[in-house]
């Protein structure tokens, strides 16, 4: 057709070629040449200049209708056309293949963009992986697309599309999935013939491999948040059933309590024994009771300015007469200004107690107990140390949950309730109980207030 277009143009300018303009020619030619390129491609943009070249020569350079050029300056002006031409083809073929490639950019894109919805939209993570499979299938158009999770030193197939089982004699493609840098599954594709990709699918299954890894973490994850779910929902029934069974049993200690003063009253000499049990066994049930309502928000402390050698000389009063044989020394600095800070006198008084208590039970015989308090910037620190067996440093992370009790813990009935009641008392007044391997062997617990200057 555009041959035929230029032998049209030249047989219509030839008929007024003694009055057309050489410009309007040479335009002319160009435009016809440019056309062509754009219909036909390069290649064909280029011959349509050569003729054109020739034809320009043959019919409207002087002497007409012979490829004689008289003037060099005619000559200049044919080849000028000639590159001029083959340029504007050479520039649009180039423009043409850019646009070609953008479209096919945008194209990925749309792709991408709805895979990505649909992705986002699936309800769980193995729907979100099953959509994937079913693109990566159709997209790079092979008979079987699957997604293998991998887990420990094995494999596990979480998501399929296709021809399901794959024929023994189909070609296979592997490819890994990762995620933040680790291996998280693998990608295997499916064919009855060899599997090759061009530039564009390559770059498409990389973005979906990257869908599919965020796929199996998200899947990973969900798994993560309902095994804490479950645990969280297993530690709420837990404290909800210790609460129930701490009060319920409040009752009938006071009953055996008061059963068994009366046999003592008559001589009974089991009903001590009875009322130590009893008193033991309520003070565990106090201790649930408390940490049940600390857990759940309820327990209230009251933070006050009081005086730090009032609440030492309280624990020291407290432990006078059942230091189990060892020595509770209690250190205060006179010769320094009074040492006050804001926090509630019972609670630290409890907490104060607990600590002096476990140093004392796991203290050797005839050794010493320092409870000591100093002030640091903002913050007053009493200090409890034992000459114990201190506590292993793989332990140190457990010491404050609830129920814990080291290897080496005598069997005198403690629940392992203390430390961890005592912490979440320190941190409803603003401060912490911390722990610390003593010079020398054994352990030091510190408690940290808030300071206060009266003036």
């Amino acid at each position: 057709m555009w041959t035929l277009l230029l032998a049209l143009v030249t047989f219509a300018m030839s008929r007024f070629r003694p009055d057309i303009d050489q410009a309007h020619v040479v335009l002319t030619y160009l435009l016809v040449v440019l056309g062509g390129s754009l219909a036909g491609g390069r290649r064909f943009g280029f011959l349509l200049a050569i003729i054109s070249f020739g034809l320009i020569n043959y019919f409207f350079q002087e002497p007409f209708d012979t490829v004689a050029v008289h003037k060099p300056l005619e000559l200049v002006e044919l080849f000028a056309f000639l590159a001029t031409s083959m340029t504007a083809t050479q520039l649009l073929s180039y423009a043409q293949a850019e646009a070609a490639e953008a479209e096919r950019r945008a194209d990925e894109v749309t792709r991408l963009s709805h895979l990505g919805s649909e992705t986002l939209n699936a309800g769980t993570a193995e729907q979100a992986l099953a959509a994937i499979a079913r693109v990566i299938r159709d997209e790079l158009r092979v008979d079987s697309s699957a997604i293998d999770r991998v887990m420990g030193d094995s494999e596990v197939e979480i998501a399929h599309a296709g021809a399901w089982p794959v024929r023994e004699s189909a070609r296979s493609l592997t490819l890994p999935l990762t995620a933040h840098g680790e291996a998280v599954g693998l990608l295997r594709l499916h064919h009855p013939t060899d599997i090759q990709l061009d530039a564009s699918q390559l770059r498409f299954l990389e973005a979906l491999t990257y869908y599919a890894a965020l796929g199996i973490e998200r899947m990973r994850l969900e798994g993560e948040a309902a095994h804490a779910e479950g645990l969280r929902e297993a530690n709420r029934l837990k404290d909800i059933l210790l609460a129930t069974v701490s009060h319920d049993l409040r009752t009938p200690l006071t009953t055996i309590k008061a059963l068994a003063q009366d046999a003592a009253l008559r001589g009974d000499e089991n009903a001590v024994v009875i009322e130590e049990q009893a008193d033991r066994l309520s003070g565990l049930v106090n201790d649930l009771l408390d940490l049940s309502r600390i857990k759940g928000g309820t327990f209230r402390t009251t933070p006050e300015l009081n005086s730090a050698e009032d609440v030492i000389g309280a624990v020291a009063r407290q432990f006078a007469g059942a230091a189990r044989g060892r020595k509770l020394v209690t250190t205060v600095d006179l010769t320094q200004p009074a040492l006050f800070g804001m926090f509630d006198f019972v609670h630290t008084l409890r907490i104060l107690g607990n600590l002096v208590e476990n140093a004392l039970r796991y203290a050797p015989g005839d050794s010493t107990v320092d409870l000591t308090v100093t002030r640091e910037g903002d913050t007053l620190r009493f200090s409890v140390s034992d000459r114990g067996p201190g506590v292993p440093a793989s332990e140190v992370h457990q010491i404050f949950e609830p129920f814990y009790r080291p290897p080496t813990a005598a069997n005198d009935g403690g629940a392992g309730l203390g430390l961890s009641i005592a912490q979440r008392l320190a941190h409803s007044q603003g401060g912490a109980v911390q722990y610390a391997p003593r010079l020398g062997g054994g352990s030091v617990f510190s408690l940290v207030l808030p300071a206060y200057d009266p003036d």
